[in-house]
Parts: C-alpha cells; structure tokens; sequence
C-alpha cells in the first residue's frame, strides 16, 4: 500500500472513531489535509474498498473501516498515545489506597480501566490454588463460631466462618492454629493433600473427639473458592455506543458476559508479555463478533497470574485503550509485587 492510501485510510478510521458516521472523500480532503480533491481522495477509497479494508454499508453512504481495516491500522498505522502525567498519578494513587488486600487491588483495576476507557472491562484473578500458605489463624467470635484468616504469599487475606466445638477456649484455638501452621506453611492450595489433615489430627492430643469435625471444616474451607474469579467493569458502558442500540444484540452480549466459564476461557493468559488485539471475528465467541477485546496480563514474582481486558466496539479508541491498558498492567503487576 502506497503512503497516500495508508494516510486515506488513517483518516477514515480516526474520522469513523470519532464520529460513528460513514466518512466521505469531501470530508477526508478537508478535514486531513492530505493535500489532494475528493476526487482523487473517491479513488483512493474505491482502491481501499476492492482491498477489502473499507466497506460502504449501504447505497450512496460514506465508507466505514472493515475489521481487516481496523486490523491493519492496529498493526501498522496507529500511533500509540502516551498516557499522560496527572493519568499516571491517579492510576498510582487509586491502587496505593488498596495496597492491602489483592483483591481489592485487582477489582480496583478493573473499575479504573473502565473509568479511563469508558469501555467495559474484564479482570481474571489469579486463582488461589496457585498461591501457598503464609499463615492460618482462627478467632472465636461467638459461642461455638470462630474466624478462620487465611493469608497467602501473595498477600491474599480470606475471611471464612466456621463452626467450632463446644468447649474449646481461646488457648485451644492458638494451639491449633500453631499446629496447622506448622504442616501447611509453603504449602500450595491445589496441593493440598487429606493426609496432611490426618498427621494435623494425629498431633492433637487433647479434645480429640471434638475435633474430628472441625478439622474436617477447616479441610473443606481451604479448598472452597480457589476457582478463578471474573470481575466485570463498566457493563453499561456499552449501552453508550450507537453500534448496540439494537437490544437483541446487547441481550445476545450481555448473556455471554454473565457466562463466567466463557469468559476465563476468552480471557485465559497466554506466555506472551504485552498488549494482545481481537477485532470483531478473531473473538472466539458469535457474541463478540461486533466487538474488540484487547487484554494484557499482570505478574506476581515474574508468574503470569491474570488478565485484564477491555471490551468495546470495533470502531473503539484502540491507540487511548491500549495505552491506558499496557500501564495499568505493569502498575498493577508493580502494586502485587510491593504489597
């Protein structure tokens, strides 16, 4: 493609982004300033549309970009837009306020990337199951209920109720949570083996006919929720965009999103350091087969641990997206590793 078409079709793109409405050469020669008439600008565009890069979506209309046009300007025209300084500070600001739990850092990612995109957003969360026991703890807080803490090496902090046997005082629980730290510190969740439980359950000399029970719960709770989880940011943003005014197609979208198996498989991550691009039918999904999913993955201790992801419309801001993306990954990736 010579450097006249390459320019002629930059300027359908960005015009088509900003406006939603199909662009014709008059505006091209005279918003672009390309130096050319719309004559020659209609050439070029007849040129492009035989190329399979623009399309005219119906008679006398204006061209839009086809997705193999969008994909050639992902991949050779855009110019990727820095993100800028008061962007930067806010995106450190936000998640230094939720340096203390992963969670609540990574769901604040989710909800900033939506906020700066104006897109919906997707996060996959590391799954538990990958992470080892830092510390186990558990608090009476009423008559025959306590408090099992879980913290992981990530930082990670789980809250579950459980019940406990009648009878056990506070210095009962210490013993106990001295002992299971003893066996299960280093050890990984998806490792988890019962007959750790027995050798726990061995030790304990005292109680044993109360504790049968409890061990059992304490097995059971660490094994609950190591799944990973799917957040989603920002869904009615979509509503926004001209191209899902159509409600069976929003419904269609809608449904998908809610699929959270689906949705680990879409956003499952790869080997691959950097900014991944989907337009239109290279989503694997019929759903999203009028939308662009970019995703970039987030580190733990150099590990791949998650995804996040923004979802939006072919006709999306792909050069602002990706940028606020690719920083927001690595200042959340910065965030894991210091908390």
């Amino acid at each position: 493609m010579d450097e006249r078409k390459r320019r002629v079709l930059q300027a359908i793109i960005l015009d088509y982004i900003a406006t939603a409405d199909p662009v014709g050469s008059r505006t091209i020669a005279k918003k672009y300033n390309l130096g050319v008439s719309p004559a020659t600008v209609r050439n070029e565009m007849a040129d492009l549309e035989e190329m399979g890069l623009i399309e005219q979506p119906h008679t006398s209309a204006g061209r839009i970009p086809s997705q193999s046009g969008y994909r050639y300007y992902v991949d050779c025209l855009m110019e990727k837009e820095p993100v800028r300084n008061e962007t930067r500070e806010m995106i450190r600001g936000a998640l230094l306020n939720r340096m203390r739990e992963t969670e609540a850092l990574i769901q604040m990612s989710g909800k900033l990337l939506s906020q700066l995109t104006s897109y919906t957003t997707l996060v996959l969360a590391p799954s538990m199951g990958q992470n080892t026991l830092r510390h186990i703890q558990f608090l009476p807080v009423e008559r025959e209920k306590a408090v099992m803490v879980i913290v992981l090496d990530n930082g990670h902090v789980e809250h579950r109720l459980i019940e406990a046997p009648e009878g056990l005082n506070e210095e009962d629980f210490h013993s106990i949570s001295q002992l299971l730290n003893q066996h299960i510190r280093g050890l990984s969740l998806e490792n988890w083996r019962a007959s750790v439980m027995q050798t726990i359950y061995r030790d304990l000399d005292y109680h044993r006919d109360l504790l049968g029970k409890f061990i059992a719960q304490v097995e059971n709770s660490l094994l609950v929720g190591q799944d990973q989880k799917v957040y989603l940011g920002g869904a009615l943003n979509i509503l926004n965009q001209p191209e899902f005014k159509d409600i069976d197609k929003v419904k269609t979208l809608m449904e998908l999103l809610e699929e959270e198996s689906l949705m680990k498989e879409v956003l499952s991550p790869t080997d691959e350091d950097g900014v991944t691009v989907r337009i239109g039918t290279e989503n694997m999904y019929e759903g999203l087969k009028d939308c662009s999913l970019i995703t970039a993955t987030y580190r733990f201790d150099g590990k791949i641990i998650g995804t996040l992801g923004v979802l939006g419309p072919t006709r999306m801001e792909y050069s602002k997206a990706i940028s606020v993306l690719d920083f927001l990954t690595k200042a959340l990736s910065e965030g894991l590793n210091k908390l």
